[in-house]
This record gives structure tokens, C-alpha cells and sequence, in this order.
């Protein structure tokens, strides 16, 4: 049985830690499997299924990703998730490989339950749960396990919390994985990368892969192929939502829209980014934007003060050159402020 179902990868991470990316750079290394996607976000631009659909690889075709955007992946399990892989099993010619990238504030757990769902369970396993680490994040101090290190970084900046939602998501993610990338490791030391290697293990219930990567860059070998049967070893995966039921509140968090004038220039736009998400404590940023006398559209992606741009493709005739950006933070973030700073 276990050779005749199809394989489904997981790629978890938190927000920022470059899932898409490294989803981007395996359709472009496994041209010669026939794998579907799933993208689910959180935010409702679509922003990461149509970074894939335009990137020029041909795995990466409309017909072979689904974009799920009516929630967290996992608490929307039953309602949308398990029809849409019944829907790619049923197809005439069904993928290969199917892999699935969940929202940055997605549990894994959930999602790895729902493959035993009679419909799928004989015909599809959990291949592996790979969770992306956004290395300089958790040094930064935001997700770390180290009290000391809190502590340190506490004094330095009063808003961090160490027993606070956002740390019980980054570590149900890693505890539930079968690989563990720590990705971005060109932006920290080989000293830091090995410290936060040594902490990874110290959180962890059993023995699991840990590797280094920058800007998502892996060889397919690696993340394709681990036969983990993720759904047969539910035990050795602890949740800090186990008991809780399927599903997963995301009530700590929340996103919107905001539409920007046309900006001047990248560099101008990107400093304006990093000083109003400072100020409003913005967790993630990311959207296309109208830059003056550009004929490309600009898509940029922030973490912190980390971001990231470039001109990905030309404004079609038929859309809008309107700049719209995802702002995600918690609960209770100044939305008005933020979108009177950005206006």
C-alpha cells in the first residue's frame, strides 16, 4: 500500500522564514516529476501562489496549484482541504508528488491527522514534514528557548515574550517535523548557525534532521523521499494543542490590506517599511507595489527590518497598477495608525 499512495510533503515555517522561496527552487530542480501544489495563506492578496504561478517554471502552471485562502490550513481541514485533495485524486492524470506550503502561523499537527481521513488514507501518505527556520528571527531573540537570551533581549526591547503564542507555534512546528531547515544562514555566523542548531535539538522530542541553507536553496533528493508515514506517528510529534480538538484559534492574530500611493523609489519605500513596522511591532509585510516611471510591478516581502525586493514581472493591461500590501500582527495592532503612516 505504502508504494501505491502518493507522497505529500508539508512545508511548515513561520512567517518570513522563506517557504515559498524554497518551494520555488524545488519546482525549478524536479521538472521531471509531475507535482502538484497547495498554498495556503495568511492574507488574502494571494501573494505566494502568484509568485509561483509567474515563475517561469513549468511545473509551477495554474492547473497545478491550488491556492487556499479561506483560512488557516489547519482549521479549515474538513470544510476545504480535504475536498481540494480528493479534487487532485480524482483527476484523470493525478500528480506525483503533491506538496503542501501552510500559512506561517499553520500547526502541522492538524493537517497530518486529516491523512487519516478514510477518502485519502489509502491513497495518499505524508512523505515528510520539513519546517523552515528563519535563522536570523529566532537569534534576534523572538522565538528563542534560551532564558538567558530572553532575557538579554527583554531589556533591550520591553514588547518580547518569551510563553506567548507566537513561540507555541514556532515550536509545534518544530517538533512535528521529520527535516528542519535552518534557512538564511549567509545572514548569521557559522558560530551562531551551530549554537542555534545545538538549542533546535534541545527542543525537540526525537532525533531529526537539521540542515543549513541560504535563500531556500535545496537539493529536491533531500526534501522528496523521506517515507516518514508522518500520519502513522502522530505520537512522536507533541503538540502544545494536543487535547484541544482539531482546531486551532488564530484569535492572537490578524491581517489586512493596505493601499499605498505610487512610490518614487524601492529604497525610499523600503525605509518608510522598516520604521513603521518598528513602531507598530508588524510581524510580516509583503505586496506588490507601483513604483513612478516603472513599467514592472515591485514585490517586496519584510520580516522585522529584513526585506526583500524585486521587479517580477510587467503590468498587465488588464489590472491595476494599485500597490497593496499584507500587514500581519497581532491582535490589537494599530491598523489606522498604520495605514494613516503608509498613506
Amino acid at each position: 500500500m505504502q508504494s501505491t499512495r502518493i507522497p505529500a510533503t508539508i512545508i511548515s515555517g513561520f512567517l518570513g522564514a522563506g517557504k515559498t522561496t524554497l518551494l520555488r527552487s524545488l519546482m525549478e530542480k524536479s521538472t521531471h516529476k509531475k507535482i502538484a501544489i497547495i498554498v495556503n495563506e495568511f492574507g488574502s492578496l494571494g501573494i505566494d501562489g502568484d509568485i509561483l504561478k509567474n515563475c517561469g517554471v513549468p511545473g509551477c502552471t495554474e492547473d497545478n496549484i491550488v491556492e487556499l485562502a479561506n483560512g488557516c490550513i489547519c482549521c479549515t481541514v474538513a470544510d476545504e482541504f480535504l475536498p481540494t485533495m480528493e479534487a487532485l485524486l480524482d483527476r484523470k492524470d493525478p500528480p506525483e508528488h503533491i506538496i503542501i506550503e501552510t500559512s506561517g502561523l499553520a500547526l502541522p499537527k492538524p493537517l497530518i491527522k486529516a491523512f487519516n481521513w478514510p477518502s485519502i488514507k489509502t491513497r495518499m501518505t505524508v512523505d515528510g514534514v520539513v519546517t523552515l527556520v528563519d535563522s536570523p528571527a529566532v537569534l534576534a531573540g523572538r522565538f528563542a528557548d534560551d532564558p538567558e537570551a530572553v532575557a538579554q533581549q527583554r531589556a533591550a526591547d520591553p514588547s518580547l515574550d518569551h510563553d506567548n503564542p507566537l513561540h507555541e507555534v514556532f515550536e509545534d512546528q518544530l517538533c512535528s517535523a521529520d527535516l528542519i531547515i535552518l534557512n538564511k544562514v549567509d545572514l548569521i555566523t557559522p558560530e551562531q548557525a551551530q549554537q542555534l542548531t545545538q538549542d533546535i535539538q534541545k527542543e525537540i522530542p526525537k532525533a531529526v534532521k537539521i540542515i543549513q541553507a541560504s535563500n531556500g536553496q535545496v537539493d529536491p533528493e533531500i526534501i522528496l523521499g523521506i517515507n516518514a508515514g508522518a500520519e502513522d506517528d502522530l505520537q512522536s510529534r507533541p503538540s502544545h494543542h494536543d487535547g484541544e480538538g482539531e482546531d486551532h484559534e488564530h484569535d492572537d492574530f490578524t491581517s489586512f490590506v493596505v493601499t499605498i500611493p505610487t512610490a518614487n523609489d524601492p529604497e525610499s519605500l523600503v525605509q518608510k517599511l522598516i520604521q513603521v513596522a518598528n513602531t507598530y511591532d508588524i510581524l510580516r509585510i509583503k505586496g506588490y507595489v507601483n513604483i513612478a516611471n516603472k513599467p514592472m510591478r515591485l514585490e517586496i516581502h519584510g520580516v522585522g527590518q529584513r526585506f526583500n525586493y524585486h521587479f517580477d514581472r510587467a503590468w498587465r493591461a488588464d489590472e491595476s497598477r494599485e500597490s497593496k500590501l499584507i500587514i500581519i500582527g497581532e491582535t490589537g495592532i494599530d491598523q489606522e495608525a498604520i495605514q494613516s503612516s503608509l498613506q
